[in-house]
């Protein structure tokens, strides 16, 4: 068996105001590529980014070969994450290509790997690959955790230091051949190529596997074109990221945007702002802080810290298990709702159950935020903010609700029958309900969601208007006159611990999601019986924001891992 000291590892990904399902899969395969061998520590020490292009739209860069106590972290976390003494060696599988065996890290890749390795992306679409290579990972898939470069596949490389270069080149070689590439050239730079674009080269004292187009990049950059770590962005956020990260995670959503869900939640997260996020590693937690530019995009965006959104959160029901809050809603709810389709759209892809559930809930939240005249007469301009929460053990226990805080009572209490004839001029069955406590509540079935979803406006025990969207009457009514709040709540406490003092806007405690999901059978088949495993390992997620000063914003995740002792 294979210690830390022979063990690869590449990194990944984040998140902010909700945490999304994607989230976990990016942010997984962050945690458990954040670790390789810490037996061989030489090399070049040279930077992937120095290599990688300035236009690069996602960069996924990693010390590959820890040593002392960030190698020690690295392997406590991702043992306890996968509950497996080596928890890294499905990573290897990134680098076998077509035609190739399994490898052997220990005799094939470990003689000439050095400290450091990136992944780059020439456009968004690329988070795809990405999140297939983070699913291989993570479930143990038959792809083995290889990207797929070339011609209609990713356009980019991976780019690994070397602590031996003849050594490197002869792995290269030797994968080439399997894959039946042949001998090409550019700028006086020898590499090899198949006739689907996939390249393979020793530029300097990088080892390059990637589309061939990405690899000719990478030798226009050592020869002189701008490095994404000489850009201005990258550069700024790279200097105030934090000291001691295992891996981290560049994305630009200015650069070529896909059709990949993945690429348009990453532009929802950031809000069109360049981000920058750093993994560290500890036995108890996973942290990432995901630091992004002020001033630029369209501002917010997941990512984007958010006084309102911890105070939205504050005010939910304090037995929540899943909270979250929205800010600065009065500019509109088509931002958000954006993400959250992308979100709905991912999960389609790969659970259909649980896709099918968040796309029919979305359905008057996208109503809401609809970008038409009529829609920004009859709902824009009241919200203020929102909070989202679930709670109740398990199924016949659960209550949830959507909650708006409006700034105009009269607008957002006629907008409940105004949403409802939207819903039924869609198909949807709408009814009249009376609800205690409410001044106007309509009761809906939506296509595609199983449970009633009241819609109603009232007064919130702290004497706020609030529009409503619960899961029946006892959510609304909870969402009203909750018998206390989070702000008062040990779980909040716990959050704003996690966070080093921040005020949480994301909370989640899995083991309650957990037996949901369990409750109505979504953990019994693929791909989510895949990731059980993980989910058992990790407590709690905690998420807030922080302002770091000279137009830099700060949000950082908090994972809490299982203390099982091995």
């Amino acid at each position: 068996m294979q210690s830390v000291a022979s063990a690869p590892r590449f990194t990944r990904p984040r998140a902010r105001r909700r945490w999304l399902g994607a989230g976990l899969t990016v942010l997984g395969c962050a945690a458990l590529t954040g670790c390789g061998s810490s037996s061989h520590t030489g090399g070049t020490t040279a930077d992937p980014a120095g290599a990688a292009p300035a236009g690069a739209a996602i960069y996924l860069g990693a010390t590959v070969r820890p040593s002392g106590s960030e190698a020690s972290a690295a392997l406590a976390a991702g043992s306890e994450l996968a509950h497996q003494p080596d928890p890294f060696l499905r990573l290897v599988g990134v680098l076998r290509t077509p035609g190739s065996p399994a490898l052997d890290y220990k005799t094939e890749v470990a003689p000439w790997l050095g400290p450091h390795a990136g992944i780059f992306m020439s456009s968004l679409g690329g988070a795809g690959a990405m999140l297939a290579l983070a699913e291989a990972a993570l479930t143990g898939g038959s792809s083995s955790g290889t990207i797929s470069f070339g011609a209609g596949h990713a356009e980019g490389a991976i780019v690994m230091d070397t602590s031996d270069a003849s050594a490197a080149r002869s792995f290269l070689a030797k994968q080439a051949k399997r894959a039946g590439a042949r001998p090409s050239g550019y700028r006086g730079v020898p590499y090899e190529a198949t006739t689907g674009g996939l390249a393979f080269g020793l530029v300097g004292r990088f080892a390059v596997i990637g589309s061939e187009a990405g690899l000719r990049a990478v030798i226009d950059t050592t020869k002189g074109a701008g490095a994404l770590a000489s850009s201005a962005g990258y550069g700024k956020l790279a200097t105030s990221a934090p000291g001691g990260a295992i891996a981290h995670l560049y994305v630009d959503p200015a650069g070529t945007a896909g059709s990949h869900p993945v690429s348009g939640l990453l532009g929802a997260v950031t809000g069109g702002r360049q981000a920058y996020v750093s993994l560290l590693a500890s036995p108890t937690a996973l942290t990432l802080d995901a630091d992004t530019l002020a001033g630029q995009g369209t501002g917010g965006g997941l990512l984007a810290p958010d006084p309102e959104a911890a105070q939205a959160l504050a005010a939910l029901p304090g037995d929540s298990w899943l909270a979250l809050g929205l800010g600065h809603l009065a500019t509109g709810l088509q931002p958000d709702v954006a993400a959250l389709k992308a979100v709905a759209s991912l999960l389609g892809n790969r659970a259909s159950s649980l896709g099918t559930l968040l796309e029919g809930l979305l359905a008057p939240v996208e109503a809401l935020g609809a970008n038409t005249a009529q829609a920004h007469r009859d709902f824009g301009g009241w919200p203020r903010s929102a909070g989202i929460f679930a709670s109740g053990a398990g199924l016949l226990e659960l209550k949830g609700a959507i909650v708006i805080t409006s700034g105009d009572q009269t607008r957002s209490r006629a907008a409940v029958a105004k949403l409802g004839a939207l819903l039924a001029g869609r198909g949807d069955a709408i009814s009249n309900a009376s609800i205690p406590g409410t001044e106007a509540a309509l009761s809906a079935r939506l296509r595609g969601f199983p449970l009633a979803l009241d819609i109603a406006a009232g007064h919130g025990s702290d004497g706020t208007a609030k529009f409503v969207l619960g899961l029946g009457e006892a959510s609304v009514r909870e969402a009203l006159a909750p018998s206390g709040a989070l702000a008062n709540s040990a779980t909040r406490a716990a959050a704003t611990s996690a966070l080093s003092g921040g005020l949480p806007s994301v909370i989640l405690q899995f083991p309650p999601l957990i037996g949901l999901l369990e409750g109505i059978g979504l953990t019994e088949s693929p791909p989510l019986s895949g990731y059980l495993p993980y989910l058992r390992s990790v407590t709690t997620l905690s998420g807030g924001g922080l302002q770091l000063g000279g137009g830099i914003e700060r949000f950082r995740l908090v994972l809490g891992l299982t203390q099982t002792g091995g």
